[in-house]
């Protein structure tokens, strides 16, 4: 995941209209580079090459920048959580498919984390409530936000009988707790000085910890 290439934030881009994107991929930019602290109005504009007045026009401040770029990070972890679940095989089995889903978004989440800490601070550096974490700005390319994958993918569980639909309700909010906190301990915290494959070992033993507490 590293490297995402969010396109050019140059002059051309934006001749046909496309400055508020090209200033909101100067800023994914930066996110990238040093986290929501380092998305700054001015600094967009020098990288997009004009002058700060001409971000006004889509931008009324730091603030609002940020609020985009807070939901386009959330769009980039929603593709990297789509691409772990491209990889769960179809064998049949409604019950583990739902299992290896659930493991899917976790595992893609905690990955973004690590791959790309910067995005990962900013997507959830804005203002947030849980009607912000499903619009389509934080989609990825199948049109559901990170929340909304971790839904359907509870949802799946519930379908399959792994767990209990008396319990499905709510069990969004465990899962997303769980996962979250071992992320930015991983990217934050002691855990940061984990090697690769104890990361990964702990992170699915989380994973299979949430299943089994639902």
């Amino acid at each position: 995941m590293a490297g995402l290439g969010f396109g050019p934030s140059k002059r051309d881009t934006y001749r046909h209209g496309d400055l508020h994107g090209a200033l909101v991929r100067a800023g994914l930019e930066m996110a990238q580079e040093g986290g929501p602290e380092a998305v700054v109005l001015r600094e967009a504009t020098r990288r997009v090459g004009v002058a700060p007045s001409a971000a006004y026009r889509h931008f009324a401040d730091r603030r609002a920048l940020l609020d985009a770029v807070c939901s386009a990070a959330q769009a980039a972890l929603a593709v990297a959580i789509e691409e772990e679940l491209s990889g769960v095989p179809d064998d049949g089995d409604s019950a583990d498919e739902a299992r290896a889903r659930l493991r899917a978004v976790g595992t893609g989440y905690m990955r973004f984390a690590q791959e790309e800490p910067g995005l990962f601070r900013t997507a959830f550096s804005a203002s947030e409530n849980l009607q912000s974490a499903a619009v389509p700005e934080r989609a990825g390319a199948g049109g559901l936000t990170p929340f909304q994958l971790l839904g359907a993918a509870l949802d799946g569980l519930a379908e399959a009988g792994v767990i209990p639909e008396g319990r499905r309700p709510g069990a969004e909010f465990l899962a997303w707790s769980a996962v979250h906190g071992l992320s930015m301990l991983l990217i934050d915290g002691p855990l940061r000085e984990f090697d690769e494959a104890t990361k990964d070992a702990v992170g699915q033993r989380l994973i299979d910890m949430v299943e089994r507490g639902l």
